[in-house]
């Protein structure tokens, strides 16, 4: 947890009467709310602009805090369609009189959460370092998988990309977007074009997911299929593009199981008792005794 936070505030003449009492510091001095340089009218022109175009003086703070009224909603909106994605600094709503709708508007459109009206410095504090953890999170991931887009050894032998496929059919949707997201980049700083640099991409993934699926199913590739949701031919389709050879899968699942071999009992075959073996045939009874079942006898 860090020593300081500091939030840039971005005011409007429609919350600034309402939001300037909170400024100042909280939480024994490890909180700041600082006023941005800015005082947005809503109704001006360029008012949505303003968030996209102050991405570089936010950069200096840890969290920019946007008050959002009723009366400010759309605005809010706007700003955060136009702008969000220019921001390296996320975007905490201070909601007051939101609908539940609203709040959900907002994070549709990419707010990594809300601060609510009255506003509670403690409570402010965990929001915010939750949400700088998350970040964090997200760029650790997407460095990670960076490097396993870059060019590489064939599939079976890159230990990096192993890594991936071992995890890949874990991946939730931040971490398959930040795998996008450092593919993409990596992509847009050389000199491909758009559909050279997908298709490169999307097969990277494809050979990591079907190298996964196989790995997790032993070779197996009607399981692999059907967990994949696949049809077997599709599956088939894609490992023969990608020059995937399901044995080296089924010899290391064997290799394993080989590894950990069952205990003797488990696979010794019970011997019959000899007893058991002699009441196959009926016993001989002495004299000329028979069963009346069998006809004859008394």
């Amino acid at each position: 947890m860090r020593e300081r936070l500091d939030c840039a505030v971005l005011l409007t003449r429609c919350t600034i009467d309402w939001v300037e009492p909170f400024l100042g510091q909280y939480a024994g001095g490890r909180l700041y709310l600082h006023a941005f340089d800015i005082v947005v009218d809503i109704h001006s022109e360029n008012a949505p602009s303003v968030l996209g175009a102050s991405a570089m003086a936010l950069r200096r703070y840890d969290v920019c805090v946007l008050p959002v009224l009723p009366a400010t909603l759309s605005w809010a909106r706007t700003s955060l369609s136009q702008g969000l994605r220019r921001l390296h600094t996320p975007v905490m709503a201070l909601a007051r009189e939101l609908t539940t709708t609203g709040l959900n508007d907002l994070y549709e459109f990419g707010i990594a959460d809300f601060l609510r009206d009255p506003f509670c410095g403690h409570e402010a504090r965990i929001r915010i370092e939750r949400v700088l953890d998350g970040q964090r999170a997200q760029v650790k991931v997407a460095h990670h998988v960076a490097d396993i887009v870059s060019e590489s050894p064939p599939y079976m032998n890159d230990p990096l990309l192993d890594e991936v496929c071992q995890n890949i059919l874990q991946h939730d949707g931040p971490e398959l977007e930040a795998y996008a997201i450092a593919a993409a980049s990596r992509c847009a700083t050389s000199k491909e074009s758009f559909q050279e640099a997908k298709r490169k991409v999307v097969e990277r993934f494809e050979r990591a997911y079907i190298t996964a699926a196989l790995g997790r199913h032993g070779g197996n590739i009607a399981m692999a299929a059907r967990a994949a949701q696949k049809h077997r031919r599709a599956f088939w389709a894609l490992m023969r593009k990608h020059d995937i050879d399901a044995e080296p899968f089924r010899a290391r699942a064997a290799a394993l199981k080989n590894q950990c071999p069952a205990s003797p009992q488990a696979t010794k075959p019970h011997a019959l008792p000899r007893h058991q073996g002699a009441l196959l045939t009926p016993p001989r009874m002495p004299g000329n005794w028979s069963s009346p079942l069998l006809g004859g006898g008394g």
